[in-house]
């Protein structure tokens, strides 16, 4: 009963010569935007990878291969066509024309994904004002119908505008109204973020921020580490509103985990820009956990991506620990990167999560020192110092003194030696 409920579509992807490599179509690229499509869903019927030298600037794939799209879809009885590379407007629109059915691209896809998982507030703000970026250039199709229904078929003279045009400017307008008040919204959502970021950095709480590639298993690593119970299913894009919890690395080391939502090859410019108010939290998180599938043939090409993406959020200066996930069903393990800052790990076993808090710990605690300080009463003041710049562990109220276990970064010793008990 379900089969028949859901949309059924023809796949469509382009390489084309002049294409930039990350841009063009792979057999790859083209059963990850069936996982896409399933997870918005619907389900491929067929799919189709044309070789060209360039796109066609009309329909991108060219006439010939139009027909052909049109002959399969009519016999088969699909009703969408999904392009895996993104389409200008005036694309789509020669294109519904030509097969007399509905199109839209990659990026149109992932925004209806994110429309359907965002909960929160802010994660709705976010792909609304993506959807609306995106919506704004394709308006013109949008109002065709009206268009035609003027005087003239459409090319009225000077003068004589019909009602179609004139509902294209007034939504115009709108939408350009609500784009600024939700990038008025979020910016109230980055100052509340920088607010609650500087409590943290006074409170002295470390934050590890989960990356990596969508369905990479961030989700499932973060309840085995923190034993939440955060709904981890194998699909993309399960998680897109962030969670943090806190996690006890060692006594006296704690970190907030935060994950994120997943990155994708050709992930929308959109999206990224949308959602740039909650992503922008891995240019202040003190480590980043990269989640990498080492299952996936692809890993390598999956990790250029989340740190390409990295990068453009400006967080390339953050510590990183690369995480090998899915150690229980790699086919090689041992043949992993190995090195001071990569762990191999299974998030459903719980196989190496031992090794990864140590790894983690060890990370954030580079040049950080624990120390007994014996504070004089007549020295109070330092105790304000140590609460606002260092992590107090401990404290005792002795005759004469305070005698303070804390855990200080290399700046504060010199301040403080020569309160040590032990040097």
């Amino acid at each position: 009963m379900e089969e028949n409920i859901r949309e059924k579509a023809v796949l469509v992807g382009l390489a084309a010569d002049i294409m930039e490599e990350g841009e063009r179509s792979t057999d790859e690229s083209m059963d990850e935007l069936e996982a896409l499509l399933e997870t918005a869903g619907g389900r491929s019927f067929a799919k189709m990878l044309q070789n060209k030298k360039t796109p066609d600037p009309r329909t991108f794939i060219g006439g010939g291969k139009v027909e052909e799209l049109r002959e399969l879809m009519e016999a088969n009885g699909c009703d969408l066509a999904v392009f895996d590379n993104e389409l200008s407007p005036s694309q789509t629109r020669a294109l519904e024309d030509d097969l007399g059915k509905h199109v839209i691209d990659r990026t149109q896809l992932i925004l209806d994904i994110f429309a359907q998982r965002a909960r929160t507030k802010e994660g709705r703000l976010q792909v609304e004002l993506a959807q609306y970026k995106y919506m704004l250039p394709r308006l013109t199709g949008m109002w065709t119908h009206l268009v035609r229904q003027t005087a003239s078929g459409g090319s009225s003279p000077i003068g004589t505008r019909g009602p179609g045009e004139t509902q294209l400017e007034t939504d115009r307008r709108h939408i350009r109204r609500k784009i600024q008040k939700l990038q008025e919204d979020l910016e109230e959502v980055r100052r509340v973020r920088s607010t609650q970021r500087r409590q943290r950095e006074k409170n002295g709480v470390a934050v590890a921020a989960l990356v990596g590639y969508t369905n990479a298993g961030k989700s499932t690593l973060l309840n085995l580490l923190t034993d939440s119970d955060i709904p981890a299913n194998n699909r993309l894009f399960d998680t897109l509103d962030t969670t943090t919890r806190k996690l006890t690395l060692a006594p006296g080391q704690e970190v907030l985990l935060s994950d994120t939502v997943g990155f994708i090859r050709k992930l929308p410019h959109h999206l990224v820009e949308a959602f740039k108010a909650t992503l922008e939290e891995l240019k202040y998180a003190d480590i980043l956990l990269h989640v990498i599938d080492a299952a996936n043939p692809e890993y390598e090409l999956q990790m250029e991506v989340v740190e390409g993406l990295i990068s453009e959020l400006g967080a390339s200066g953050t510590p990183v620990l690369r995480i090998f996930n899915k150690a229980d069903i790699c086919p090689a393990p041992s043949l992993l990167p190995s090195g001071p800052d990569c762990v191999v790990i299974s998030a459903k076993t719980g196989e190496g999560r031992d090794a990864l808090v140590s790894r983690i710990s060890e990370i954030l605690g580079r040049g950080r020192k624990r120390v007994t300080l014996r504070i004089p009463y007549t020295d109070g003041g330092l105790m304000e110092l140590l609460h606002r710049e260092a992590e107090v562990l401990n404290l005792q109220y002795l005759e004469g003194f305070i005698e303070a276990d804390v855990i200080i970064k290399p700046e504060l010793w010199g301040r403080v030696r020569d309160y040590a008990a032990e040097v």
